[in-house]
């Protein structure tokens, strides 16, 4: 117990003194997540609003394969990745492996989904408000899915945000394609595996408290975002 409080106190020191490797690692971590869901949000909601103005034959089957992807399992992501990215592979020449490029790719990959998803869950019901007027103004589809997205913009928020919890926390995928490199590739939830095992709790739980912080913010702002959405107000 002795250990734990003084493991603590050593964290908040670190915290308050802003130590540098704490902050190379969460800007660095910060700068991954944030990348891949604005790459991400370009991507999911385009299609997520794509698929709520569309009536294809396989589109039950597209939403499908859609909503089982929001559940990759990152190892096989990371996987999927560096063998794609690897030497000996088509891709090799780019020499992406181990840098922060390859873990936003790794991350895109992962939340594309998750946005994509939840875009459509929400712009559907839009869709159903909307549908009959649209059509009245003989309006284009990609004028559907842009009214769509600018009368659903609370909800497509509260999805990049749920995207943005997920980028964050994720470890087994971009362990596999950064390598956890020191002052390289080296993120919040990497560097935590690795100082537990060195047996240096001080900084494991510095950086475990800022990824709290991280995920209670997040945890925050799309409980106010959805409540702001119920309510109707901006």
């Amino acid at each position: 117990m002795n250990e734990l409080l003084a493991g603590i106190g050593d964290a908040f020191s670190l915290l308050i003194a802003l130590d540098p490797d704490l902050l190379e690692i969460s800007s660095l971590s910060l700068q991954v997540s944030l990348t891949a869901v604005l790459i991400a949000a370009v991507i999911g909601l385009p299609f997520g609003a794509w698929l709520s103005v569309s009536r294809f034959r396989y589109r039950r089957s597209a939403i499908a394969i859609l909503n089982a992807l929001m559940g990759l399992p990152p190892v096989v992501v990371g996987l999927i990745v560096y063998l794609l990215f690897s030497r000996s592979s088509p891709f090799g020449v780019f020499n992406l492996l181990f840098t922060p490029t390859a873990m936003i790719i790794a991350q895109t990959i992962l939340v594309t989904p998750i946005i994509a998803s939840l875009t459509h869950q929400t712009l559907r019901e839009l869709w159903f408000q909307y549908h009959d007027l649209l059509i009245s103004m003989n309006a284009s589809k990609w004028q559907r899915m842009k009214t769509l997205l600018w009368e659903g913009r609370r909800g497509l928020l509260t999805a990049s945000l749920t995207g943005f919890g997920r980028a964050i926390g994720e470890i087994g995928a971009i362990m596999i394609v950064g390598g956890n490199i020191d002052h390289l590739t080296r993120v919040l939830t990497t560097a935590i595996a690795l100082e537990v095992g060195k047996g240096n709790f001080p900084l494991a739980l510095g950086l475990g408290f800022i990824l709290i912080a991280i995920a209670i913010f997040i945890n925050m702002a799309v409980h106010i975002l959805s409540k702001t959405e119920r309510e109707g107000t901006w």
